[in-house]
């Protein structure tokens, strides 16, 4: 089944009490923020959070029955991305620096749908869902969230809400990585050679059991400690990256047709020569330096240097009949409609 390692799952089941979306009943909620950027130090829990309310006819809000922390969480704690975020949060700069507090943190969630706007026809009140939120909206760690509908998907029928709430945010980033970067999908993976650089965190071990349930052959890294773990998930090869340079294990198998890589840095410089040529083959790395670049030199100038960074990168390795991306994180209900089924065919669960 699908598992999902993951930093930190909570259950906000004890923070529930009945309540009216009445506005002259009820207009805060209890929920984590931080007013600033900073360390652990800046998280405050609070009673009197803005209770959330929908503005647009597409928009429904969730009743949150679990909710889940990622890495990216922790980097945005510490202003990690705030360029980029402000402007997905106010494209015009009409607003003020540091509007965004009190933020909200948290991208996984699964509850429950309380009410929906004029458009939304899919969903209806008291349907259990789940969802990963954009990085640019109020989190999970709250008691209400308001996302729009074709961000929600219907949860895993076979899995709890505490166990869902581990899985969306990682769903959403590898199945944008892998079938809209990467271009494979259940249909053409079969005997597809993948390798997925650092398969033990969430991303690597849900990729491991997608594509293999796709019929790929899956060759993974990681440390010695994982591997039973990563074979659990149907890995077929492993190497061990403690045991020596990987790179030269690597170099032992056959070519691949897609690399998955979590880890990034020094991998870039080799792990290209490792595709078939001139066979469609692509890297796609989910290390980055967009959001670095845009905080560092701001929006405009970071932008335009990661656009010359990719740019140079993708025709290095065009000219050697390879394709070099970034993959990144795309909120997305229908994709995780195709998670759902998998889930509850036995293809995937979470841990």
């Amino acid at each position: 089944m699908l598992m999902c390692r993951r930093w930190l799952v909570c259950s906000m089941r004890a923070h529930y009490r009945s309540f009216s979306f009445s506005a002259s009943l009820r207009n805060v909620m209890p929920a984590w923020v931080i007013d600033k950027y900073g360390k652990n130090e800046v998280l405050r829990f609070t009673k009197n959070a803005a209770l959330p309310i929908i503005h647009y006819p597409n928009e429904v809000t969730v009743k949150v029955h679990a909710a889940g922390l990622n890495p990216i969480d922790i980097s945005m704690r510490g202003g990690y991305g705030a360029a980029t975020m402000a402007m997905k949060r106010d494209p015009l700069n009409m607003k003020q620096s540091g509007s965004e507090f009190p933020l909200i943190l948290g991208r996984d969630v699964s509850g429950e749908i309380m009410e929906c706007g004029l458009d939304v026809n899919y969903f209806k009140p008291g349907d259990q869902v789940w969802a990963a939120i954009p990085p640019w909206k109020q989190g999970s760690l709250a008691e209400i969230v308001v996302l729009s509908a074709n961000e929600v998907s219907h949860k895993p029928k076979s899995l709890r809400h505490v166990e869902a709430a581990s899985i969306p945010y990682v769903a959403a980033t590898v199945w944008s990585a892998i079938v809209n970067t990467g271009g494979l999908n259940k249909d053409n993976s079969s005997k597809k050679r993948v390798l997925v650089l650092g398969g033990s965190g969430g991303v690597g071990t849900l990729a491991i059991q997608m594509v293999k349930a796709w019929g790929a052959h899956v060759t993974v890294t990681c440390s010695q400690n994982a591997e039973q773990l990563v074979r659990d998930l149907g890995a077929d090869d492993v190497v061990d990256y403690t045991a020596g340079p990987v790179e030269k294990q690597l170099q032992t198998l056959q070519k691949f047709d897609l690399i998955l890589d979590n880890i990034g840095g020094e991998s870039e410089k080799w792990a290209l020569d490792l595709l078939k040529p001139w066979n469609g083959a692509k890297y796609v790395t989910l290390v980055t330096p967009f959001l670095h670049n845009t905080d560092l030199l701001g929006l405009a100038d970071g932008m335009m240097q990661s656009g010359v960074t990719i740019g140079c990168k993708v025709l290095k390795h065009l000219r050697k009949g390879v394709h070099y991306r970034w993959g990144f994180f795309a909120p997305s209900g229908p994709t995780l409609d195709e998670i759902s089924e998998m889930v509850d065919a036995g293809k995937s669960s979470s841990r």
